[in-house]
């Protein structure tokens, strides 16, 4: 697929002034080659092109060749079976007009010249790293295009290009480019600039290859978990069966000090670097789906997470890594994202003892590969268990009562919001707590057991994301004491043996006066 991306310059003064006067020189050669061009068609000449070519040699000795051919190439583009205006048939027209005095001739003047002396176009080459006198470069972590003006004489201009969207093909010229690099396999791009109202603009043109999807989840996935605190990407390698291979984190706090083209470049080669390890494993990669990232509010009492979300967004690094795969051949998965942080920190950080980004790295993978999570059956034991929901219930009302205290003490606003953020969550957790005793109530009135006659009957129940919701208020804090705790090994035991006991005493809480074991 050929395709054409629009973009706009940014250049010093005098290297403006500098490629102002190229444009000129080169917007002349068109000129003088369509001309030609149109003279000996009528002639029947065979090889005109080495013939203008000639010409344009006499004539624009300090104009370097490559720009020659570009001009010949871009005069063939104009019909010659009728009358061609350069900078416009319209414009030229009105300017024709007597009636046109002062600043609107002038402007219409000024706009006619700039169309018709304004033109600069290098056709790309594979040979020349994809073009030799126009050329994207990497300078000073920002991407500049290299502009020839002279024998080994060169301009840089910063390239002012964001894309629109997740679909904007930029993502994909920028993947492109930066493989290019690093792999020294170049693809030719032609490159046109345009000067308008005083400012220069330009177009690239090249090809998107379509390369067969090679890498799938038959053979299992690469899963990418991206978290904000601490600000790294959580990497997962999953079997096809389901099974957790290999994991490593990948930290990103050098990308918070970058300027915004510095932190792209970054960006680029780590989904290269990801890309790459999927090739390596041979396996496709799976990512969260993630339509819309909260950011919070000033004055929430997460200043600092705050400042991290405002300086990085994991949307644009997983559209440059959808992008570099599908370059290389990779399939890419993208699963719904809710849960898998909290499957990952309840079911397996604690039962193969790794980090809960990890985990939800994991569950990530998981998912992709179209496996569910069940809820584990001692997990739903202490769900049925009203004397650990009492004990739990307990917990959040004696910190409920500890975090009124503090913010009728605290003056600092900014902390004070924080101490209510937090109450709200436990008044939340108490409320879900109290709802689920009272149903237990309610079941044990009517029927055998929480489930009625049947123990098995309602297990799939807990496999929905409510379960999961309600498992992260009843374990959690009251367990560990942290709504989202870094080491939830004190969980293995309740996890495998079903026994809450241990965990509450190991933590220094008083025990209840009655029960005290999901057994």
């Amino acid at each position: 697929m050929f395709i054409s991306l629009q973009f706009k310059l940014e250049l010093k003064k005098e290297d403006k002034e500098k490629l102002i006067k190229l444009m000129r020189k080169q917007s002349s050669a068109i000129r003088v080659a369509y001309n030609m061009l149109k003279e000996l068609e009528k002639e029947k000449t065979k090889n005109p092109h080495a013939q203008i070519y000639q010409r344009l040699r006499q004539l624009f000795p300090d104009l370097p060749t490559r720009y020659i051919d570009s001009a010949i190439y871009k005069a063939k583009q104009y019909p010659t079976d009728k009358p061609v205006v350069f900078g416009g048939k319209r414009l030229f027209e009105k300017l024709c007009k007597n009636h046109l005095i002062g600043k609107t001739r002038e402007r219409l003047k000024k706009q006619w010249r700039e169309l018709r002396q304004g033109t600069l176009i290098s056709i790309g080459s594979k040979a020349d790293k994809g073009n030799r006198l126009t050329r994207f470069e990497d300078k000073e972590g920002r991407l500049h295009l290299r502009i020839t003006t002279g024998n080994r004489e060169f301009i840089y201009a910063k390239v002012l290009r964001e894309p629109s969207n997740s679909k904007d093909k930029w993502l994909t010229f920028m993947a492109m480019l930066l493989e290019s690099w690093q792999t020294k396999n170049y693809f030719p791009y032609t490159v046109e600039l345009k000067l308008r109202d005083g400012e220069i603009y330009g177009s690239v043109s090249f090809e998107i290859p379509t390369p067969e999807v090679k890498y799938t989840k038959e053979s299992g996935v690469i899963a990418i978990d991206t978290n904000a605190s601490p600000i790294h990407l959580a990497i997962a390698e999953v079997s096809k069966t389901g099974e957790l291979l290999s994991y490593q984190a990948i930290s990103l706090h050098h990308l918070l000090g970058l300027s915004k083209n510095a932190k792209d470049h970054q960006e680029w080669i780590l989904a290269n670097k990801i890309v790459d390890l999927a090739i390596q494993k041979g396996k496709a990669i799976a990512i969260e789906n993630l339509k819309k990232l909260k950011k919070g509010m000033r004055g929430d009492g997460k200043a600092e997470l705050r400042k991290i979300l405002h300086h990085w967004n994991a949307k644009k690094l997983l559209q440059k890594l959808k992008r570099v795969a599908m370059l290389k051949g990779v399939g890419v998965i993208e699963v719904n994202p809710a849960y898998t942080s909290v499957i990952g920190m309840l079911k397996y950080a604690p039962q193969l003892n790794i980090d809960k980004d990890i985990a939800g790295a994991y569950v990530i993978g998981r998912r992709a590969l179209g496996f569910k999570e069940d809820v584990p059956e001692n997990y739903e034991r202490l769900l049925k268990d009203k004397a650990y929901l009492e004990f739990a219930l307990k917990r959040y009302e004696e910190r409920e009562k500890d975090l009124r205290e503090l913010i009728e003490k605290e003056s600092n606003e900014y902390k004070r919001n924080a101490l209510r953020s937090e109450l709200k969550s436990v008044e939340n957790g108490k409320n879900i707590l109290v709802n689920l005793i009272q149903s237990l109530q309610s079941e044990s009135s009517s029927c055998e057991g929480a489930y009625g006659r049947n123990p098995k009957q309602g297990r799939g129940n807990f496999a929905s994301s409510v379960a999961w919701q309600v498992l992260k208020v009843a374990l959690l804090f009251p367990i560990l004491g942290k709504v989202l705790p870094r080491d939830l090994s004190p969980l293995k035991p309740l996890l495998v043996e079903g026994v809450w006991d241990r965990v509450r005493y190991s933590k220094g809480l008083v025990p209840l006066e009655a029960g005290g074991t999901s057994r």
